[in-house]
């Protein structure tokens, strides 16, 4: 397979890693402020969010498996019990509030069976959430001590 000649020097090659870093987190957010619109204005037709929807999973599956393999948490957090929570807390906050929205548009009169049914969103999000990340912090910390272990070339 032919290599392709290089045509930039370090320094641009390091502000071409943070324009592109910068424009997948863009798109990241981006199309999930877009499926949470979608969400809210379709209320129950999920068929023009399907590409969207593509493009989030696999975005979020490739970052995912990317850090893993790569050793790589986070800048800030760190992965034990406590961030696991509160992290857990933050999108099962977010699920039962867009549930909550949604369930008001659609169906105004019911406004305390769409709080419980919101609440129960939130409770599913909420331990599904919390169980992916331990899995992931348990999968983190074993491949960041098999790294470690490696020797050096």
């Amino acid at each position: 397979m032919k290599q392709w000649k290089n045509n930039l020097d370090e320094r641009q090659e390091q502000a071409l890693e943070k324009i592109e870093g910068k424009g997948c987190w863009l798109a990241f957010w981006g199309l999930l402020i877009a499926l949470l619109v979608q969400l809210v204005v379709f209320r129950t037709d999920f068929k023009p969010m399907i590409g969207e929807a593509a493009v989030f999973l696999i975005l979020s599956g490739y970052l995912a498996v990317g850090c893993l393999r790569q050793g790589i948490w986070d800048r800030r957090l760190q992965p034990n019990l406590k961030t696991n929570l509160l992290v857990s807390l933050v999108v099962a906050l977010i699920v039962g509030a867009v549930n909550f929205v949604v369930i008001l548009i659609q169906f105004p009169s019911v406004t305390a069976r769409g709080a419980i049914t919101a609440l129960i969103c939130m409770g599913i999000t909420f331990l599904f959430c919390f169980g992916v990340l331990s899995l992931f912090a348990r999968v983190y910390k074993k491949r960041r001590q098999a790294l470690e272990s490696e020797p050096e070339e």
